[in-house]
């Protein structure tokens, strides 16, 4: 058994869910200590709670640890097995963090899958629907696997409620990714989803990106959720390029001016359009995990152009070595940004 601190690095949940990840597809048991020791709550929250027992159902794993607060987990797994699964948190925690726990080990099942997660899609903290729709999955597919995501509702923080659909089509071993350069911007556009608030709020925040980021009025849109299961509102800006597709968001909180929402997210995409990187913070840390697996099968190395390696970068490499024995190495490039090479 593999001996996991989760309190190393930035001590997230990332450990965990990686370790879980990592585990199925190595058949390698883990113990793991500190769990989300960095954070202002530790241990085991709902939607960390709902990522071990969806693992455990998809490889028949046995665990011990598994309760809401507990700081320590045992787990071993079992025989990966295809299907149709369903997972709801129960909360508005994120489904798109569970998806990222079973996500890599179903793309190398026996067969086909289909994963029906409810709980929040577009929540602070975590890799909302539109990036992982827009800029992740169609990475992951060039891969081999075919990865398509459906959204059959929003689902907002704090009332949640959403419904996200994975179907997924596997392959034997991972390809290498070579993405050196994003090549020329084809597109820049807005989209504001507003829930059980006024209408002005999206206008508001695709006015302030399309003068910042200069867009045309086309490029903008404002979607009205349906059947709202409460208050919410977010605003992303997709940087559609020659070789891949980023995606960046602002965050609506209570008594915070939709200008400032969208300013958030327009300090990510400005920062990345003058880089000349091909992959921004967060989308670099979640190709870490698929080229380190396909490295690990023997598919040769991958390599990306990053804006940068981050903190919780950083410790996600440490953690994938510690499983695959596979290790991202970095070589600085001009703004600051690095080219990534695992394998």
């Amino acid at each position: 058994m593999l001996k996991i601190d989760g309190s190393h690095g930035e001590g997230g949940g990332q450990i965990l869910r990686s370790s879980l990840a990592l585990a199925m597809v190595t058949g390698q048991g883990f113990v793991i200590e500190n769990i989300r020791a960095g954070r202002k709550k530790p241990g085991l929250m709902r939607q960390h709670l709902t990522a071990v027992r969806a693992a455990a159902e998809v490889c028949h794993a046995s665990v011990e640890g598994d309760a809401i607060g507990s700081q320590v987990l045992s787990f071993t797994p079992g025989t990966i097995e295809a299907g149709d699964y369903k997972f709801a948190i129960g909360t508005a925690g994120s489904t798109t963090l569970v998806l990222q726990t079973v996500l890599m080990p179903l793309l190398l099942a026996g067969g086909p899958s289909r994963l029906v997660l409810e709980g929040g899609t577009h929540n602070p903290f975590a890799p909302p629907f539109d990036f992982l729709a827009r800029a992740y999955v169609p990475l992951i597919n060039r891969m081999g696997p075919r990865v398509s995501l459906t959204l059959e509702r929003p689902g907002f923080f704090p009332a949640g409620g959403g419904k996200l659909v994975v179907d997924i089509e596997p392959c034997a071993k991972l390809n290498p990714l070579t993405l050196p350069h994003r090549g020329a911007v084809v597109r820049k556009s807005v989209k504001a989803w507003v829930s059980a608030l006024p209408l002005h709020i999206g206008e508001r925040e695709c006015n302030a990106v399309r003068n910042k980021l200069k867009l045309e009025d086309g490029d903008a849109t404002v979607e009205i959720v349906d059947d709202p299961r409460g208050p919410g509102n977010i605003v992303t800006i997709e940087i559609e390029s020659e070789h891949v597709t980023e995606v960046f968001t602002g965050f609506g909180e209570r008594d915070r001016p939709a200008e400032k929402v969208a300013g958030q997210a327009v300090q990510q995409a400005q920062r990345y359009l003058a880089s000349g990187a091909a992959a921004g913070e967060y989308l670099t840390d979640q190709l870490l995990l698929p080229t380190a697996i396909a490295a690990h099968q023997g598919a040769g190395p991958s390599v990306f152009h990053a804006l940068c390696i981050s903190r919780h970068s950083q410790t996600h490499i440490e953690l994938i070595e510690q499983f695959l024995g596979v290790r991202a190495t970095t070589q600085l490039r001009e703004n600051r940004t690095m080219l990534v090479q695992a394998g």
